[in-house]
């Protein structure tokens, strides 16, 4: 009995200074332990952090061993947290359902606040908001819908605000999340729901490329942001009607160094410079009420100032462009120019000078099909004088000199650059071709006409070979259909004369 009080003593004086919570862990699988520290089994449940009720492997509850109070319930594994269950606080207030792993949320759940209001649904993780969910303010209502990663907003999501006045939720960004910031490519909306911004963010602000809209949804900014504000790109204004009336340039966070105006209709009158919000100052373009181009050059106060323009009129299906030179607002007599641009179904098919409206000194003559160069050289009232003119593959076909526009003096070639022929004051071989350079005549000229032998063709078949003069059949010839020779005989202006049977 002395041993055993002895003992006790001094099993008591060893353990005095040990804490609460290490006697509690040593006497809860000794019974000797309890004994001595007059410890019975419910005083160990109160003191306890956590007591399980139930099966341990199975369906049970979890309760807070200094008041047993229910702090969860659901399912265990292994003593653990592991399946379906509901979480409690210290007021036994649901804070959280769904589903546990190793004791610690994890896969689908919910989460409420003190007050049993939801707070957020969705994916977990390690005991952390992980993956997809949504995000709720503490009325309840949904703030945020996307992604988390470690309890925090990252990827890609939804965020909502709740409009106290009209008493429901707007969608007011949709996009990519950093860190809980909007970072990355998005769409913005106004309280109405209609898109205002689409394109880039960065740390909450828009940077990079991006548009922006209007109420009305229409486009009035479209380019690069630089910390929230516009920096290059396009702006674009509209009237009442929603028509557009101005289109701005910005350059380093300024506007109007360039714009486009429009009339009432939304037709484009003028593209060009401003200075100090000034209409039409610096290098512009003009237009008329169908779109066409009317004038190109230097304006002052709206008014073609200094330097040389382009003046276009427009006829039909010509379109011609003269050079035109102003001197403080006053302009040359258009008659006296000296170069213009002629087109036809807006393929340039002369560029050079002119006099009184005819091709007059240097210039080029395109095909007006594709438009290639078909001759370089000098005019003289509106006919050749002297120069060269090409085939399709750009290769010279003829260098000289003309009479009104007749092969006079000068060289032929083939296609591939050969020497053909050479006339001399219109006399000697030559060969015509018409407007799809398909080869019409081969043969002898005399004073720059068709005069001698010569082969004449259509498409590229021979339809005749004989005598030419002054330009016309005369004397002994053969006529051929599809290579056939259908007429052969003496011929007169053109006509046959004589027939031989063939």
């Amino acid at each position: 009995m002395l041993k055993r009080i002895k003992s006790s003593v001094i099993f008591n004086k060893l353990f005095e200074y040990v804490n609460e919570d290490r006697k509690l862990k040593l006497a809860r699988y000794n019974k000797r332990i309890q004994k001595i520290f007059r410890i019975n089994i419910i005083d160990y449940m109160r003191l306890s952090e956590k007591i399980i009720f139930g099966d341990i492997n199975g369906i049970g509850e979890e309760c807070n061993g200094y008041n047993l109070r229910k702090i969860y319930e659901g399912e265990f594994l292994k003593g653990k947290r592991n399946g379906k269950g509901k979480e409690y606080d210290k007021k036994e207030t649901l804070i959280y359902e769904g589903e546990f792993k190793n004791g610690k949320r994890n896969g689908k759940g919910k989460e409420y606040n003190g007050y049993g209001k939801l707070i957020y649904e969705g994916e977990f993780k390690n005991g952390i908001i992980n993956g997809k969910g949504k995000k709720y303010n503490e009325y309840g209502n949904i703030i945020y819908e996307g992604e988390f990663l470690d309890g925090i907003i990252n990827g890609k999501g939804k965020k909502y605000k709740y409009d106290e006045f009209d008493y429901y939720l707007k969608l007011i960004y949709e996009g990519e999340f950093i860190d809980g910031i909007i970072n990355g490519k998005g769409k913005e909306y106004d309280k109405n729901g209609k898109l205002i911004f689409e394109g880039e963010y960065k740390k909450g602000k828009r940077n990079g490329k991006g548009k922006e809209y209007n109420n009305n949804g229409k486009l009035i900014f479209e380019g690069e942001y630089k910390k929230g504000k516009r920096r290059q790109g396009k702006g674009f204004e509209y009237n009442d009607k929603g028509e557009l009336i101005y289109e701005y340039e910005y350059q380093n966070g300024y506007k109007y160094v360039k714009r486009k105006e429009y009339n009432d209709n939304g037709e484009l009158i003028f593209e060009g410079e401003f200075l100090n919000h000034k209409r039409w100052n610096g290098i512009g373009k003009e237009y008329n009420a169908n779109g066409e181009l009317i004038f190109e050059g230097e304006y002052k106060n709206g008014e073609k100032w200094n330097g040389n323009g382009k003046e276009i009129i427009s006829l039909y299906l010509y379109k011609v462009i003269y050079l035109q030179k102003y001197t403080n607002g006053k302009k040359e007599d258009l008659d006296m120019l000296k170069y213009y641009l002629f087109y036809k179904d807006n393929i340039l098919i002369y560029k050079g000078e002119h006099f009184y409206d005819k091709k007059n000194g240097k210039g080029k003559e395109y095909n007006r099909k594709n438009g290639s160069l078909i001759f370089e050289g000098e005019y003289l009232k509106d006919h050749k004088l002297r120069g060269k003119t090409y085939f399709p593959n750009g290769n010279i076909e003829f260098e000289g000199e003309f009479m009104f526009d007749r092969k006079w003096n000068g060289k032929g070639y083939d296609e591939n650059g050969k020497l053909l022929y050479e006339l001399i004051n219109g006399n000697g071989k030559v060969r015509e071709y018409n407007s799809y350079w398909e080869l019409i005549y081969d043969g002898e000229y005399k004073n720059g006409i068709r005069n001698g032998k010569g082969k004449e063709y259509i498409s590229g078949k021979l339809i005749f070979e004989g005598e030419y003069l002054n330009g016309k059949k005369n004397g002994k010839g053969k006529e051929y259909e599809n290579d056939k020779l259908i007429f052969e005989g003496e011929y007169l202006n053109d006509n046959r004369n004589n027939k031989k049977d063939s």
